[in-house]
């Protein structure tokens, strides 16, 4: 099973993609996608979707994994956020149809048994479980496997199989 996991955000889109196979998870790519801060929200939502779209399309995933938005004191960056979470979303859907959700919690649970692990213990276990020489950068690209590996370890059997 090929799984998309995806941070949202609209200035900087986290994105990884991992196989899940019989002996294991395996990185197949990740990467962020940067949208320019000169241009206006519904420039900067376009040229989101337009690379999301390429990602599916290149990788093909079976599920996409997102995180789902954590409220931000600060209301103008939550809601530029929630519309490129919107976006996040309809592309999923459009491109794929097997769209996953986890909070920021049951992503730390998945990954190291506690909802309330910091930042440095979920970068130690994505680059212990993913198997990698060293923590992936930028933090959203890790933030997006995370979201990636979530899925692998929670979704039921049938989700895995749809």
């Amino acid at each position: 099973m090929r799984i998309l996991g995806i941070d949202p955000g609209y200035a900087t889109i986290g994105f990884g993609v991992v196989d899940k196979l019989t002996t294991g998870l395996k990185v197949v790519d990740y990467g962020v996608i940067e949208t320019p801060k000169n241009e206006a929200i519904p420039v900067r939502l376009a040229i989101l979707a337009d690379a999301l779209t390429g990602i599916i399309k290149k990788y093909n995933p079976d599920a996409i994994s997102v995180e789902e938005l954590f409220f931000n004191t600060n209301i103008t960056t939550g809601i530029k956020v929630a519309q490129a979470r919107g976006v996040i979303l309809l592309c999923a859907i459009k491109e794929c149809g097997h769209l996953y959700e986890y909070t920021p919690l049951q992503i730390k649970q998945a990954l190291t048994g506690n909802g309330r692990a910091d930042k440095k213990q979920m970068q130690y276990m994505v680059k212990a479980l993913l198997r990698l020489s060293e923590v992936p950068k930028p933090d959203d690209a890790a933030d997006a496997l995370a979201a990636a590996v979530c899925h692998a370890h929670t979704a039921t059997y049938k989700q895995r199989e749809a």
